[in-house]
């Protein structure tokens, strides 16, 4: 594992914690990144769907991967999602994070305006070539309503030096494999979600983008050392057991559920959200309690 993919191989989508005002809770997301970093992340993901991006200021998220960085940057991969569905916008935050100093960016393909796949592809080319920063893309066509073509992450990864990865959240396992076979031996693949990762680590992938892996870091860290150990078995162990977490982890819009559980076990102080998400219901509160204590949390 020593030599293993840039990003590392378990890396955090990372929860913004907000105070009761809803402002950006800075003291807590500087605590909650070392959190993460000591307990099985090798890198994080700031401002990504699940830091809930979407209400977030451009200026919050710049300084977001400022003090992420700062905190945590000398441990672990910090990458800061720069993506939206405005090329310019987007060119602009990714810029911003190089001078933040982070590992790399993330980008999701443009939601809302479902772009021909050579849009994509031009919206993609544009920002790789805005920076000298390793870019991950994101393709996650539940919340886009567009999905990035294998054929299109081809072109990107063979055009774009510095496009160097995928996370894939489309949950298609054949697609994956066709991005695996096509891409090249040096482009990763990340699992987008947590109840595919041992799957797509058996067709080529390296790791996952997690959001179970605010609270079991750790055992996800040991599955990938087991895999690439060739313990299969072992590895296998530990996707199953998870399994019944990650479903409740995603009982409502992902990341009500995770912040909950966070403030559950003390992780974070309380489960703040900005709308539109809101907090969760008494029924998906007892579904995650219901997990964690099965899991043993």
């Amino acid at each position: 594992m020593a030599n293993g993919p840039y990003f590392g191989h378990v890396v955090t989508a990372m929860v913004t914690p907000f105070d009761d005002q809803l402002r950006v809770d800075e003291e807590q997301v500087v605590a909650l990144a070392k959190h993460l970093v000591a307990n099985g992340s090798d890198g994080l993901v700031v401002c990504g769907t699940t830091g809930e991006s979407a209400t977030l200021t451009a200026a919050e998220k710049v300084r977001l991967y400022s003090l992420v960085q700062e905190a945590v940057g000398g441990d672990a991969c910090v990458i800061a999602g720069t993506g939206s569905n405005n090329t310019a916008e987007s060119i602009s935050l990714t810029q911003a994070a190089e001078q933040a100093g982070v590992a790399g960016v993330l980008v999701v393909g443009p939601y809302y305006n479902k772009p021909s796949q050579e849009g994509m592809y031009q919206h993609f080319k544009a920002i790789g070539e805005s920076t000298k920063l390793p870019v991950m893309l994101y393709n996650v066509p539940g919340r886009t309503i567009s999905n990035i073509a294998p054929a299109t992450v081809k072109r990107l990864a063979d055009d774009v030096p510095n496009i160097l990865s995928v996370k894939e959240a489309s949950s298609d396992l054949a697609q994956i494999a066709t991005i695996a076979s096509q891409a090249g031996r040096g482009f990763e693949i990340y699992s987008g979600d947590d109840f595919t990762t041992l799957p797509i680590l058996a067709v080529g992938g390296v790791g996952v983008v997690s959001v179970v892996s605010h609270i079991i870091g750790k055992d996800l860290l040991r599955m990938h050392e087991l895999f690439f150990e060739g313990d299969l078995e072992g590895a296998r162990a530990i996707h199953l057991k998870q399994m019944a977490l990650s479903k409740a982890i995603f009982c409502a819009t992902n990341p009500v559920p995770v912040k909950y559980a966070m403030e559950y076990l003390g992780i974070i102080k309380k489960a703040n959200y900005r709308l539109p998400m809101i907090e969760a219901t008494a029924e998906e509160k007892h579904i995650v309690v219901d997990a964690l204590e099965a899991y043993g949390l």
